[in-house]
């Protein structure tokens, strides 16, 4: 209720009264969204459950940068541009499926400063080979780092560090990401002097195979770069710089 100004379309569609699809939901703030119904959860946990927002500890200033890493439909970046204050946002997602929902997501939002990229972000730029399942409509679960069941697509990928050189970014005040374990490799090869310019970080959390890539390593890694910390078990990381 407090983000949706048609709320009660989703009331009608969880107990039955209704079955469009897409659907179509509007924010207080005049952010149109079409949601899959197959993608009807993950709008849910973006827009009425809050899901990134829940351990923030920074204002967000007016103006300030998004970078959305594993934006698929562009949920989140949608949310940002309706909650935040002329935010400049740049949203990446390499599944092809997926990022055409985006684009169709935000031609319906042209007036918003959002740059959308197919590509991946990842440790090392140049190409990676993500595995998913070519049977779902949409995928929220394309990984570079776990064996599954299904196709393999090769995509192009960037590091931070090319974000922050491509566009002069100074900082980023809000990195969002949700990139199916792809999060330890982004990191780790990440540069003291990048990690720098990031104010505040909102995160799903996936465990890896490798040595390090759990949460428990990954929180170790922010606090000996000087960030605090926050988890909610299992899943969720928050991290940011002290004032």
């Amino acid at each position: 209720m407090r983000n949706i100004s048609n709320w009660s379309l989703y009331l009608g569609i969880k107990f039955g009264l209704t079955r469009p699809d897409p659907i179509y939901f509007t924010t207080r703030t005049g952010v149109v969204i079409e949601v899959p119904r197959r993608l009807l959860q993950t709008f849910k946990e973006v827009f009425m459950d809050e899901c990134y927002m829940e351990a923030l500890q920074r204002e967000f200033p007016k103006g300030g940068t998004v970078i959305d890493v594993g934006a698929n439909a562009g949920f989140f970046s949608l949310f940002a541009a309706s909650r935040f204050d002329q935010p400049r946002i740049f949203s990446y997602e390499p599944i092809p499926v997926n990022f055409q929902q985006l684009e169709k997501n935000l031609r319906l939002n042209a007036k918003h400063d959002i740059h959308p990229h197919q590509c991946a972000v990842a440790g090392k730029a140049g190409d990676i080979t993500l595995t998913f399942d070519p049977s779902d409509s949409f995928t929220t679960s394309a990984s570079m780092t776990r064996k599954q069941e299904g196709a393999e697509i090769r995509v192009s990928c960037v590091t931070l560090e090319n974000i922050f050189e491509t566009y002069g970014l100074e900082r980023c005040d809000f990195l969002k990401m949700d990139c199916e374990g792809a999060e330890y490799d982004i990191f780790y090869n990440c540069s003291e002097e990048t990690l720098s310019r990031i104010d505040q970080i909102a995160m799903e959390v996936h465990k890896g195979p490798e040595p390090r890539h759990d949460m428990d390593s990954l929180e170790q890694f922010f606090k000996h770069h000087g960030f605090r910390t926050q988890r909610r078990p299992v899943d969720m990381l928050w991290a940011w710089k002290p004032n």
